[in-house]
């Protein structure tokens, strides 16, 4: 199944927030200071559990990251020599 595509048999649940998504607050080791929330795009059902019964849900979400504080040493304009030799993003 190609991402995106509705799965054979899967059905579009239209859904309403009880309460608004709310952002957490992450203070960095480096000293950055970074806000994110959890956005709910669609969900789907997709038949029943086997077992128990109950129905299954797909949730699309998408996460949304502000910065709130950067230490101004970690800011840098442009690309630099040691770009090709930073870190990997995940761990």
């Amino acid at each position: 199944m190609m991402p995106g595509m509705i799965p054979p048999g899967g059905e579009l649940v239209e859904f309403e927030l009880e309460e608004e998504p709310k952002w957490i607050t992450v203070k960095l080791k480096d000293g950055s200071v970074i806000q994110i929330k959890m956005e709910i795009v669609a969900i789907l059902r997709n038949g029943n559990d086997q077992n128990t019964g109950l129905p299954l849900y797909m949730v699309q979400a998408t996460n949304i990251i502000r910065m709130m504080k950067v230490p101004k040493e970690l800011i840098k304009k442009g690309s630099t020599a040691d770009d090709s030799k930073s870190q990997p993003l995940y761990r």
